[in-house]
């Protein structure tokens, strides 16, 4: 990825509720009658970059994701200094679970995942391979718990021709399809198959990306 340059994530805000109302809980996704009313809150200026680490966090303790959605045309476009583009909600039973959640996805984003710029041209692209995916992408993305996962993002026809590559290079599936534009004007897909194939995929779809920047009316 030499032509690519890493774009991390910020966690903005982050907040404990340890024993929330339940009327907000069930709001919020929660179940009716959970005794899970510990809530851990979260808000990152990347929207894919912290559902992938609320994945990790399912992953590192005993929390599940309730509620994760984007905010409407992206950071750039924030109703606050504290919103970014995406709020995500954990859930646990025990306080210091959505403590320990919550720290695995701040680490996660500061450290494991993150979009890629392409020099000099203000195209990012997300491709992430989770070698095995945890319990809230497993639900999102109809791929079982443990299996790899590929998380591709990028700007509506950077996605199109580089999933049309990721699907061909390997024996890949598409499990999800996330036409434009999203909340924040991207598009893309979850992918899975054996580790190597998803590597190849991702691998794939960044070269992909960076040749329709390079080239953008060779059509």
């Amino acid at each position: 990825m030499s032509v690519f340059s890493v774009l991390r994530g910020r966690v903005l805000s982050c907040r404990t509720l340890p024993n929330a109302d339940a009327r907000l809980c069930r709001s919020l996704g929660l179940a009716e009658g959970s005794e899970r009313r510990s809530l851990g809150l979260i808000t990152c200026d990347q929207d894919d970059t912290l559902y992938a680490a609320l994945d990790h966090a399912t992953k590192m303790a005993d929390v599940e994701v309730i509620y994760a959605r984007s905010l409407y045309a992206g950071s750039a476009h924030a109703s606050g200094p504290l919103s970014g583009e995406v709020l995500g909600v954990i859930a646990s039973n025990d306080p210091e679970s959505v403590t320990q959640g919550l720290a695995a996805a701040r680490s996660a984003v500061e450290k494991l995942f993150a979009f890629y710029a392409v020099h000099g041209t203000g195209v990012s692209v997300f491709a992430p391979v989770i070698a095995s995916v945890g319990r809230y992408l497993s639900a999102q993305s109809d791929v079982p718990v443990g299996d790899p996962l590929g998380y591709f993002i990028a700007p509506p026809i950077e996605a199109m021709v580089g999933l049309d590559a990721a699907l061909k290079v390997a024996s890949v599936q598409m499990t999800k399809f996330f036409g434009p534009p999203t909340e924040t004007n991207f598009a893309g897909a979850y992918l899975t198959g054996s580790l190597d194939a998803v590597e190849a995929a991702s691998r794939a779809f960044c070269d992909a990306v960076a040749d329709v920047v390079k080239a953008p009316l060779r059509g």
